[in-house]
């Protein structure tokens, strides 16, 4: 087990490398925060994981109306293809341009022990984005498309939370259909979003399968779904949706993002 830190890949690229620069950027994706102090309490929420330019303000109208804990769980793709399929740092932490986010070692034990799949793998995380732009304490990379592998990375999760005391928000890093055109992604996205707000991981897991939508972090979704169904979510909001076409002004090849919230 590694306890190293992970530096970032991906500083000076999608969000920006600068402490202040970065602070002022967050601020302006979350110009109530500060005020309001965040609003609901939530088992879990989508998040996108583009280039801020892009889709920071989804992920900051997510994270602005939530009361967030001092403990997450971060689900995310592995778009690199390198290391384990079911990979987790449990000891260390990661750099970020804000100082140190450490590992809740004891919980990443925890959640190996419920779910035996789970292998530590510095290597799956090394390069990927879509954790370290959301800042993480429990990283864990999901490399499988396979539904029983994640119903079951899902019921660990919801098993290994109930015994805590600590609230915990469980985060799917994703960005939604890729590189088709703003008219056929928003028609794509709005069939995966429908089954992510009736919190049917089963029906996600079809309907990216058989329409063929892109969607980056769909297995971290699945899995989560899982899991929150099972500590008793009760409704699910989109707080926003966007395409990459809303800042570029490009509309043959975009990017979907949306925020969800789910409690």
């Amino acid at each position: 087990m590694s306890s190293a830190v992970r530096h970032p890949a991906v500083a000076g690229l999608f969000y920006p490398n600068s402490s202040d620069t970065l602070l002022r950027d967050l601020r302006s994706y979350m110009p109530a925060y500060a005020a309001a102090g965040g609003k609901s309490t939530a088992l879990a929420c989508v998040v996108p994981h583009a280039g801020y330019m892009y889709s920071g303000h989804v992920a900051g109208a997510v994270y602005e109306r939530l009361k967030l804990p001092h403990r997450f769980i971060i689900l995310c793709p592995n778009h690199t293809g390198k290391g384990r399929r079911l990979a987790i740092m449990s000891a260390g932490a990661w750099e970020t341009p804000l100082g140190l986010a450490n590992i809740d070692a004891r919980l990443a034990v925890a959640l190996k022990r419920a779910f035996s799949s789970l292998e530590d793998d510095d290597l799956a995380h090394q390069g990927e984005h879509a954790i370290e732009v959301q800042l993480p304490f429990v990283p864990i990379a999901v490399g499988t498309a396979h539904f029983e592998a994640l119903y079951a990375l899902g019921t660990a999760l919801a098993q290994v939370i109930q015994s805590e005391s600590q609230p915990t928000l469980i985060i799917a890093s994703s960005d939604m259909n890729h590189y088709e055109s703003d008219e056929i992604t928003r028609v794509k996205d709005g069939k995966a979003i429908e089954q992510i707000l009736e919190l049917n991981p089963r029906g996600l897991h079809d309907v990216v399968m058989r329409e063929e939508i892109s969607m980056c972090g769909f297995g971290p979704t699945v899995a989560m779904l899982t899991a929150v169904r099972a500590l008793g979510a009760r409704s699910a909001e989109l707080v926003k949706y966007a395409t990459s076409a809303d800042v570029s002004g490009d509309r043959e090849t975009v990017v979907g993002y949306a925020g969800v919230t789910i409690s």
